[in-house]
């Protein structure tokens, strides 16, 4: 027991709390509220720290229905993906997510360029069909992101949504919008600690608290990148136990988005008939890239398949209990 108690690291920091949602006692209209972060050692190593909060499971929801997907995956969704509203309903009630994860990808200029009016009625749409707490992204094209997500921010003002994704070239507009309408942030960079404790620092100095931001430093998949992206995610981690408050943010990982790009996930039995049921293989894909960031310290997991989102729950159980 002596050795056991020597060989515990000790640490000195811990991870911000970060609050998604308000309910009706907080002027929202949210029937749940989630909170992630609070950890004071390494994932689920108990006997060094707490893991006081579980990490949570967003689904996926589009305000298009996505045309490129692999057909497992769609056939899974159904024809809910032609309604945001419906789609993120289904999500709610039948495959149990924590919290829904809105792209607005319909707003990106070459995939429907629609209005930054357009989106903000799908924001409303979204929030009137569930009550779970909102993640809001844009199409991730920084112009046009600029002139959407501001709109969206103030229709959703009061929900306590997480917004997303400043980056270091257009941080300021989302910074600003956050703050007046009292949503959190989320940080965008490349799996790269400096850049991203850069962002976290010129969100700091634009006043914007730390317990309002989350970060995203870009996810890898099983067999694309995960291992350079799981030490990176434990590099953020180690230096925000060790006390470095510019990296002490909850981490969101876009799995799905990720997991479903891999050829081994998306390719059917006529182009790799080696390759296994490619009814299961893309869900196998999902849930391994997921559990294994969750190791690595992920508080917030996208996902996409009902199936592997179920599966990560249950692991997440498991590591809790």
């Amino acid at each position: 027991m002596a050795l056991l108690a020597e060989a515990k690291e000790r640490w000195t920091g811990s991870i911000n709390v970060v609050t998604i949602g308000a309910g009706p006692s907080e002027g929202g209209t949210r029937t749940s509220v989630v909170r992630v972060g609070g950890e004071s050692s390494l994932p689920f190593i108990r006997f060094e720290g707490e893991t006081p909060l579980r990490p949570v499971v967003a689904m996926e929801v589009w305000d298009t229905a996505p045309t490129e997907w692999p057909a497992v995956l769609a056939e899974a969704l159904g024809e809910v993906v032609k309604s945001p509203a419906d789609w993120a309903r289904k999500a709610a009630e039948e495959w149990g997510a924590d919290l829904i994860c809105l792209k607005l990808m319909g707003t990106h200029p070459d995939l429907g360029d629609a209005s930054p009016a357009a989106a903000a009625k799908v924001v409303e749409s979204v929030l009137k069909a569930t009550g779970l707490p909102l993640i809001i992204w844009g199409s991730d094209h920084d112009a046009k992101d600029n002139e959407v997500l501001p709109r969206c921010s103030q229709a959703a003002a009061g929900e306590k949504c997480l917004l997303g994704a400043a980056k270091v070239e257009n941080y300021k507009t989302l910074v600003a919008s956050c703050m007046a309408d009292g949503h959190s942030l989320i940080g965008f960079s490349p799996i790269d600690i400096n850049i991203a404790k850069q962002l976290n620092i010129l969100i700091s100095e634009m006043g914007f608290p730390f317990d309002r931001v989350v970060m995203y430093q870009t996810t890898g998949a099983l067999g694309y990148g995960l291992e350079y992206t799981y030490s990176i995610q434990e590099r953020g981690r180690l230096a925000a136990l060790s006390g470095d408050k510019m990296m002490a943010m909850p981490v969101i990982c876009m799995v799905g988005q990720e997991a479903w790009r891999a050829k081994e996930a998306k390719a059917t039995a006529a182009e790799q008939p080696d390759w296994g049921d490619e009814t299961t293989r893309g869900i196998y894909w999902e849930y391994a890239t997921a559990v294994s960031l969750l190791q690595a310290g992920s508080d917030i997991l996208v996902m996409r398949h009902p199936l592997a989102a179920s599966a990560l729950k249950k692991s997440i159980d498991k590591l809790m209990s």
